[in-house]
């Protein structure tokens, strides 16, 4: 069950601790958003769940509580210290505990072997979110993803082509993973109330999803950089000798050289992607 707002404050007193803005610590105060993301991720008895910052335990504890295995990483000493001493020393063959910085282990150690059939349920920092999520897409790929994340970051993943906010992130993300309906979630349901609005975003691997090679993320993002040019001449200054072929093939998917960036859409990157190699 989520602390109220007074036994959150209370809690931190306890600890002598202070929320720390730069980590991106608003707590979760609403019990009926951590029942929705234990429901949206379809956690049942025996999965194995990553969780990112699991703070205070809040979440933790539901995941627990639906019979999962769950690794979470958590980089706040002070944090980890109560954690380790509550629910990792109730739940010592539940509940794996690591001290660390999240995007060095983006699924906390959890075994490589069942991290494709994995799960994660998270209530992600703003900072760590985009870096978080290149490398979870790095693979391999857990089954399923419900992340809280603020409003803006949860838009800018789901970004449709042709929009503002569509970038390397979005093809990256929507090559592996479809969204499904998720949640928006107000600043009241966090201690301390966060500024902004925050989305419960519900993503389910693709069945034949894609992960991008390093070098392909390096020319994808490199185009976004010049993402008011037309394609033609930023594919002539990044990738001279594949050029040709690459805006041959993107003819042949309908685009002119003159197109930008933004305007192509997932399905034809992954193809550009597969048929040359980026740049050196």
């Amino acid at each position: 069950m989520a602390l109220t707002p007074t036994e959150t404050r209370d809690l931190l007193a306890r600890l002598g601790h202070r929320p720390k803005r730069f980590l991106g610590q608003n707590f979760l105060v609403d019990g009926n958003i951590v029942r929705k993301s234990v429901e949206l991720a379809r956690v049942s008895p025996g999965d194995a769940v990553v969780e990112v910052g699991p703070g205070l335990g809040t979440l933790t504890g539901a995941l627990l509580g639906a019979g999962a295995e769950v690794w979470a990483v958590e980089l706040d000493r002070t944090l980890f210290e109560f954690l380790a001493a509550g629910l990792a020393a109730l739940h010592p063959d539940a509940l794996h505990l690591m001290e660390g910085d999240a995007v060095e282990h983006p699924l906390a150690g959890l075994p490589a072997g069942r991290a494709a059939a994995c799960k994660v349920v998270a209530n992600l920092p703003y900072a760590v979110s985009t870096p978080w999520m290149d490398a979870v897409l790095s693979g391999p790929l857990p089954s399923r993803m419900v992340l809280m994340l603020q409003r803006e970051a949860a838009e800018r993943y789901t970004a449709p082509p042709g929009t503002r906010a569509y970038g390397a992130i979005s093809i990256f993300l929507q090559a592996a993973y479809a969204g499904a309906p998720g949640h928006r979630v107000g600043p009241g349901c966090f201690h301390p109330r966060p500024e902004v609005d925050s989305e419960l975003l519900h993503l389910v691997r693709r069945e034949e999803p894609h992960v991008f090679r390093q070098e392909h993320k390096i020319l994808i993002r490199r185009c976004f950089q010049r993402r008011r040019k037309q394609i033609g001449p930023v594919m002539r200054e990044l990738i001279a000798g594949h050029a040709p072929q690459w805006l041959e093939l993107l003819g042949a998917e309908g685009f002119s050289p003159s197109v930008r960036a933004e305007a192509i859409p997932v399905p034809v990157w992954v193809r550009l992607a597969s048929a040359f190699p980026g740049p050196a």
